[in-house]
């Protein structure tokens, strides 16, 4: 059983930066693909980016530039940088691991197995 922590979250304006950790709990998690959801009220959870075991990123076209993914094997830790926030960033942010070898990392959180249980992010206008 793998438990995901995130953190980070909070209030900024917009142009702003904030960057969100994702801890998680297990001896698997450097073979996972990670990655990020976001979901805003009455909306469907969005995927916003993921990476892969070995490293390789992905993002949502919405995020592209302005947001980086990392993560750091020996803590456990996957990381969201996110800059050039604006309003419609504005969600509840998700880390979720994929324990499952994909050809690319999945986009519809079905996939994930395992949820965090999320860090609400506020852009102000």
């Amino acid at each position: 059983q793998v438990q995901l922590v995130e953190s980070g979250g909070g209030l900024v304006q917009a142009g702003g930066s904030l960057r969100l950790s994702c801890v998680a709990s297990g001896r698997t998690f450097s073979s996972y693909t990670m990655g990020w959801f976001r979901q805003s009220p009455g909306q469907e959870r969005e995927f916003v980016a993921a990476i892969r075991r070995s490293g390789i990123e992905y993002y949502a076209d919405s995020v592209k530039g302005r947001f980086t993914i990392a993560r750091d094997n020996a803590k456990n830790t996957v990381y969201l940088q996110m800059n050039s926030l604006k309003p419609e960033d504005t969600a509840v942010y998700y880390c979720t691991g994929d324990a499952n070898i994909r050809p690319i990392p999945a986009r519809v959180p079905s996939r994930y197995e395992y949820w965090g249980q999320g860090t609400q992010v506020t852009v102000s206008s």
